[in-house]
């Protein structure tokens, strides 16, 4: 898995010769987007679960930009996930049905409130951030349940009814052009952000995160570079939860649950953190894995996959690939 996204240790040495090494395209790459593509093809009918895993890559996505790039683990990322919804939805509902600005309206939001509270995470322990993260989320939980006359409080919030994309492209019963915009925003949104961890600004965010004090030291400014990904991360996030709404036509209070920032972490976990396709694939087990075991036991999947996880941690992600090599004859003992 690591092989297959480019990370290997035959890099350049130079900086200049890593960051391009690192930004070249792989033609694994581009199999992973054209079969993303293609898979609506083979499997039309299951376009709902495949939007679904499109806006949880995207989720996974923005938690990796701040956990696997800047070392800030976030227990409260699902704060901006549901705000972003909650700011698209209510965009369709009074102001604007288009889905492309209320999408983008929402990622501006949510990247606000990224920026005024990314101050509470730049100092401190990381126990410090997970309580402030968690908080924050549950803050802003209570408001929108409190708030019930703007957002339906417990009910959720309802009459959402968006119009097509561009004024062109209608979502369909099927949810085909959901996955398709869903997917394309996240192509896009990959795109960017894999020119920025794979520029000097990522470069300096490694050092951050691998020694903040040493970082100091040679002239690299820890609290902007935080602030800056930490916005960037909520801004995704907020994008992520426009889609749930825009696709779906319907917010809850689910969405700024505590489950939603803990699936985020699960997917990192499956998937690994610190190179962008983590979140991507990590989405792709998770939620197969989850409509595979919950047709089977619709009671107990949540135990087979903690399981699953369990062994994934003790065995170790690494070693599978490598007893999978063994297997295939791909590798020598």
């Amino acid at each position: 898995m690591l092989k297959f996204l480019g990370r290997t240790s035959d890099a350049p040495a130079s900086p200049t010769g890593f960051l391009r090494h690192q930004a070249s395209w792989k033609p694994q790459e581009i199999l992973f987007w054209a079969l993303a593509l293609a898979v609506l093809v083979i499997a039309p009918n299951r376009a709902a679960l495949l939007n679904e895993i499109a806006i949880l890559g995207l989720f996974a996505l923005s938690i990796d930009l701040i956990l696997g790039y800047a070392g800030i683990v976030s227990l409260g990322q699902a704060a901006f996930f549901g705000f972003g919804a909650y700011v698209a939805g209510l965009l369709a509902k009074t102001v604007v049905a288009e889905p492309v600005t209320g999408l983008v309206i929402a990622m501006a939001a949510s990247g606000l409130l990224g920026f005024a509270t990314s101050f509470l995470i730049i100092r401190g322990t990381d126990l410090t951030r997970l309580m402030v993260t968690l908080g924050v989320a549950l803050l802003i939980y209570e408001a929108a349940n409190k708030l019930e006359w703007l957002t339906g409080g417990a009910d959720g919030l309802l009459g959402i009814t968006m119009g097509p994309i561009l004024g062109l492209f209608a979502f369909d019963f099927l949810g085909r052009t959901a996955y398709l915009y869903s997917l394309a925003v996240l192509f896009i949104l990959f795109l960017l952000a894999r020119r920025v961890v794979h520029s000097p600004f990522g470069l300096s965010l490694r050092a951050v995160k691998d020694n903040r004090l040493r970082a100091a030291s040679i002239g690299i400014s820890p609290a902007r570079r935080l602030i800056m990904i930490y916005t960037l991360s909520a801004a995704y996030a907020g994008a992520a939860g426009a889609l749930l709404a825009q696709t779906t036509a319907f917010v809850s209070l689910e969405v700024l649950d505590f489950g939603k920032s803990a699936d985020g972490l699960l997917v990192l976990v499956i998937g690994g953190s610190g190179y962008l396709y983590g979140g991507l694939l990590g989405a792709v087990a998770f939620k197969l894995m989850k409509d595979f075991l919950s047709g089977i036991t619709p009671a107990y999947w949540l135990f087979w996959m903690g399981l699953f996880l369990v062994i994934l941690v003790l065995i170790g992600r690494d070693r599978i690939t490598a007893r999978l090599k063994l297997l295939t004859g791909r590798a020598k003992p």
